[in-house]
């Protein structure tokens, strides 16, 4: 009898019998788990291999809130007839809420963990699981959620592709297991079972757990960072830069347009710095809710570390449409920079409580990238875009020209906590003051509408010239 090759617990040879629904499968019956010496704690690298594989239809879900004055709400999408997933499920951007519970018992069988896991379908490593299935899925490779005020995400697994599950529950602490034997029991809870038409018999696993003492004595974990915030990105443009600026130049005069929105600053906080000042450091986002990416190519001026830039517009099937100029690209060599801006996407303010400016950001020039999900539920959103890390979509010092995108349902967000960047409030008295976040304000890049560019956040300075204070008021309840 030939051998049949196992992806991800499924037989190639019993592929042709797609299941209806979704399962719990796992890769394996026994795993061995390494525990760690970190010093002043130990922590055991749980890897259960586990994964969620859509059945005949992808699962789809589609979280949604209409303001930030209203509830998230989260419907799975079927063919068969949408369904509200209820309340608890999704409570915020990043995923779904206790998806699954775990229960560990030693070897006695006696019960010493239980818990519940979150799940993001939406697995960078998402894989298809039988031949048939289709070539390519169409959801993003991340959950987002890292923007606290996210209007509307996606998560999805494509049929016959499987995403993998959360091990350890969610609490950020380092989890622990002596060494040692274990079984370990997992079952989909019953509000997802029921959404993603779960049969009781493969909504659950068991496996055979064995932690061991690990090979070194503390797991280092690495990330890399950029002022963006970190990334993951392989990029490769979907289109050349143009070869040559664009003969005639305009923009559809009705036809599809970017539309650019700020959302409020996030992430605000305090620092002391040098000589006694003091710095209000903040996030701020700026996203696409139009027709059209914003999609601005850069054409170098021989000779000089200047572009010329212009701006393109496509439409739904993707055909380019028009163009007009935007302004310029420049050449930044500072180090942490060292890529092209484009001048004038956004400007950062701090207003005075009666809203006239108190202090204005130095920030003026941007290399524009997909950082953060917006909203992924508009029209022609774009769930996996391609440039999402300003090291491969900025271009660099040789280069003659430069594309950045901003596409549909997808903001760009920058960290202002650098000097020149963040507000210096030192010599500022105590009181309410605003954020000001504005978009396109030399009005250089051609758009849907520009009612809605400016975004307000008010914040409360506080204490003395020795210890500033900072208090941040929530946005309907949204303290981000």
């Amino acid at each position: 009898m030939p051998a049949t090759l196992a992806i991800v617990g499924i037989q190639v040879a019993d592929a042709a019998a797609t299941p209806p629904g979704a399962r719990l499968m796992a890769a394996g019956k026994n795993i061995t788990a390494e525990r760690y010496d970190a010093g002043n704690q130990y922590a055991v690298s749980l890897d259960l291999g586990l994964n969620v594989v859509a059945g005949q239809e992808a699962i789809e879900v589609r979280a949604k809130r209409k303001s930030y004055a209203d509830p998230i709400v989260a419907d799975v999408i079927s063919k068969k007839g949408n369904k509200r997933l209820p309340a608890g499920t999704v409570t915020d951007m990043s995923g779904l809420k206790r998806f699954s519970t775990v229960t560990v018992k030693d070897a006695k069988g006696k019960v010493i963990r239980l818990y519940t896991t979150n799940f993001c379908p939406n697995t960078y490593d998402s894989v298809r699981t039988r031949p048939e299935a289709p070539a390519q899925t169409p959801y993003p490779m991340n959950c987002g959620g890292e923007n606290p005020f996210t209007l509307g995400s996606v998560w999805g697994i494509q049929a016959g592709w499987a995403a993998s599950t959360e091990d350890a529950p969610p609490t950020g602490k380092p989890f622990d297991l002596p060494v040692g034997k274990y079984t370990v029991g997992v079952t989909v809870n019953e509000a997802y079972r029921k959404a993603f038409d779960i049969a009781t018999k493969d909504a659950s696993v068991s496996l055979n757990l064995t932690v061991k003492k690990g090979e070194y004595g503390e797991k280092a974990l690495a990330g890399d960072h950029d002022h963006h915030g970190p990334q993951v990105s392989d990029y490769r443009p979907e289109y050349r830069v143009a070869a040559k600026r664009p003969a005639a130049a305009k923009a559809p005069a009705t036809g599809p347009k970017p539309d650019l929105r700020s959302l409020p600053a996030w992430g605000i906080s305090i620092t002391p710095g040098a000589k006694n000042k003091w710095h209000v450091n903040f996030g701020a986002t700026v996203w696409n809710a139009g027709t059209s990416p914003l999609l601005v190519d850069g054409f170098r001026r021989s000779g000089a570390g200047l572009m010329d830039a212009y701006q393109y517009f496509f439409d739904a099937q993707g055909n380019q449409v028009g163009a007009v100029p935007a302004g310029t690209m420049e050449w930044d060599a500072r180090a942490g920079h060292e890529h092209w801006h484009f001048t004038d996407f956004a400007q950062y303010n701090l207003l005075r409580a009666d809203k006239k400016l108190a202090v204005r950001s130095g920030k003026e020039a941007f290399c524009l990238a997909n950082t953060d999900q917006v909203d992924y539920t508009i029209p022609l959103a774009k769930w996996r875009p391609l440039n999402t890390d300003l090291e491969t979509s900025c271009g660099e010092k040789d280069s003659v020209g430069v594309r950045e995108v901003l596409d549909i349902g997808n903001g760009d967000t920058y960290t202002q906590d650098r000097p020149g960047q963040s507000f210096d409030i030192t010599g500022l008295p105590n009181g309410t003051y605003y954020i000001e976040v504005k978009a396109n304000p030399a009005g250089k890049l051609s758009e849907s509408s520009a009612t809605n560019n400016t975004s307000l956040r008010k914040i409360v300075l506080g204490g003395t010239a020795k210890k500033r204070t900072l208090s941040v008021p929530p946005v309907n309840g949204i303290k981000g």
